[in-house]
């Protein structure tokens, strides 16, 4: 046998000795593992059959209790006491909230904020007593989970509270809170010293589960816009799941804050160290019955992964916000965090961030009246978007003025095989007047980015909460005229009353233009759906949303009829736009593109129905 046949031997058995070492070890680590779960499940099934029997009495029960509560379960004899210590209420409080800790796990037992209030006119609670269970896993020794053990208090004072895990060892783990003067911000400092954590050992697990409470009027439109939000750092926007159904996400990358969003508040949890992965980010929300008979809005759940450097102590900062979804508020803390609120895509976003936003708070330094605040602000923007507007009642008047001769040109065309003739009949029509088909619709159409950021803006703004106005008591919400006391399909269980008004302005305005439309059977459809359609979706629609927009639609359609009316008798009078139009037909005229395109498109035709006659 040669030398390198004995190394290779030799090699090899120290391989296989070294992996029956490196398994025996994981086995006895695993056994330790599950004799510790076996041991907590033994000790909670004797906890419940004592409490289930009914054969045993009083005396009898609390002997049971105190040998369960008794039995060791960790191997840490100062975990054992820890786990069968008696929890305590500690608080932290500002002028914005106040925030109760329970001792048992050393995390939020309730979070209170100040200068708001629930829909029934009770303190708001974000967080309620025995609603949220906040958990950190990690193996010390053995797994344990820091919601099963009751912390030490250390230090408390009117701003800071610390709270201390001791072990066996010497080391301890510690959460430290800290809530500074005037702020939504609680500063979280996870710490674990000594040698607690085995040096392979390089990461933790979070396990975040909250019940949201009912904080407002409607349950849909609570509903629809709560969610839970987490961030890339550097994104754009945050991802978003849920917002209104139930949805549950795997995030299998570093990211750094995540929400749990009610309409108007939020709880959120950042990681300045970034979270390294989460197994679940969850929502699950109540039925209306829950909602209402329970007082429960959604369930979140979050399953997070944090990293660290092994070594004798580790520290990682956690931030939490417990505050309203106020843009400006929001944005103070530069964390991206004002991006939960839904102001839409990105050019109806850009018009709330920097035109809408800026001009209702600017409003509300001098009014405290939203509903007059709300008025100044819809002719605000009538005024602004008038020269579309006036340009749009142009195109229109010099429509209605060639209406004659347009029906006079259907009547002369009426086969769909003379299409192409009537369509050209028509253009040359539309140059010699100086009309143009789209003159209309096109002004139209750029202020619909204005009515879609209106439409975001409403329902998002916490500023109308609990405003009152006329008979809505809260603007944020729908205003009930009628309670029915039973759900109607697609109406909901109650009348809107601005969202009544607001779909009959409809219809009387869409009356006012409908004259414009030409006689043409195609138009039929066109007609039905301006005049009954629109204003019947737009009434179901907006019969459970804010009361803020079908109040500024009902103003915006007031105020265009009124626009309307003035233009038609003072500035785009009939007599003007004829002597426009004549102007216009002297003129020498030079054919568009697209006149030369539908000129050859016709002459194409022409040429195939003559190829086909012969």
């Amino acid at each position: 046998m040669n030398k390198n046949t004995i190394i290779g031997f030799v090699l090899i058995g120290l391989i296989m000795f070294g992996f029956s070492f490196y398994q025996s070890k994981q086995y006895q680590k695993q056994a330790e593992a599950q004799a510790q779960l076996d041991s907590i499940a033994m000790v909670e099934r004797a906890m419940q059959a004592a409490a289930d029997s009914a054969l045993v009495d009083s005396g009898e029960t609390t002997a049971v209790k105190v040998q369960v509560e008794n039995t060791p379960v960790y191997k840490d004899s100062l975990l054992n006491q820890a786990r069968n210590a008696q929890e305590q209420i500690v608080a932290l409080a500002n002028d914005k909230i106040n925030v109760e800790f329970t001792t048992k796990g050393a995390q939020f037992h309730s979070v209170k904020i100040n200068d708001y209030m629930s829909y029934d006119s009770t303190a708001l609670y974000l967080v309620k007593p025995q609603m949220s269970q906040y958990g950190i896993n990690l193996y010390a020794g053995e797994y344990i989970n820091t919601k099963d053990f009751v912390f030490d208090v250390v230090e408390h004072n009117d701003s800071v509270l610390v709270m201390r895990m001791p072990f066996s060892n010497g080391g301890y783990l510690q959460q430290k809170y800290t809530l500074a003067a005037g702020s939504y911000h609680v500063s979280n400092e996870l710490s674990i010293s000594g040698n607690v954590i085995p040096r392979n050992v390089s990461s933790l697990d979070i396990d975040w589960t909250l019940t949201v409470p009912r904080l407002e009027k409607g349950y849909k439109n609570e509903k629809q816009y709560s969610k839970l939000d987490y961030y890339f750092d550097g994104d754009k926007k945050p991802e978003q799941i849920g917002r209104g159904r139930d949805g549950s996400e795997r995030v299998n990358a570093k990211f750094k804050w995540f929400a749990f969003q009610q309409q108007f508040f939020s709880a959120i949890m950042t990681a300045p160290q970034e979270f390294a992965s989460s197994d679940d980010l969850s929502v699950k929300f109540f039925s209306e019955d829950e909602y209402k008979e329970q007082g429960k809005l959604m369930t979140c759940h979050a399953k997070l992964r944090s990293e660290f450097q092994p070594g004798q102590d580790v520290v990682i900062p956690y931030e939490f916000y417990f505050g309203p979804n106020d843009y400006e508020v929001l944005k103070s803390y530069d964390q991206s965090y004002e991006d939960i609120i839904p102001l839409g895509g990105w050019i109806v976003s850009w018009i709330s961030r920097f035109v809408i936003i800026p001009c209702f708070a600017l409003l509300g330094r001098f009014l405290t009246n939203y509903g007059l605040i709300i008025l100044l602000m819809t002719i605000l923007i009538k005024i602004v978007v008038s020269p579309l507007t006036i340009k749009s009642y142009k195109s229109s008047a010099k429509m209605q003025v060639l209406k004659p001769e347009i029906d006079q040109l259907n009547k002369k065309y009426p086969n769909e095989k003379d299409a192409m003739k009537k369509q050209q009949a028509m253009m040359d029509l539309y140059r010699k007047a100086g009309v143009s088909p789209m003159g209309g619709c096109l002004p139209m159409l750029l202020q619909m980015p204005v009515l879609f950021a209106m439409f975001r803006f409403f329902p998002a703004c916490i500023d109308l909460r609990q405003q009152k106005f006329l008979w809505a008591d809260d603007l944020s919400a729908y205003d009930s005229i009628v309670d029915f006391g039973f759900n109607v399909p697609l109406l909901g269980d109650h009348l809107s009353l601005f969202a009544l008004l607001m779909a009959v302005t409809m219809f009387f305005y869409s009356r006012m233009t409908s004259g414009q439309m030409s006689d043409d059977p195609n138009m039929a459809g066109m007609k039905f759906m301006s005049l009954w359609l629109m204003p019947i979706m737009m009434f179901f629609i907006c019969n459970n949303l804010s009361a803020a927009l079908s109040y500024y639609y009902l103003l915006s359609n007031i105020i265009t009829m009124g626009q309307t009316w003035y233009v038609r008798k003072f500035i785009v009078t009939e007599d003007k736009v004829r002597a426009e139009m004549v102007a216009n037909a002297n003129k020498p005229k030079q054919k568009s593109k697209w006149q030369m395109r539908l000129e050859e498109a016709q002459r194409m035709q022409q040429q195939m129905q003559n190829q086909n006659r012969r």
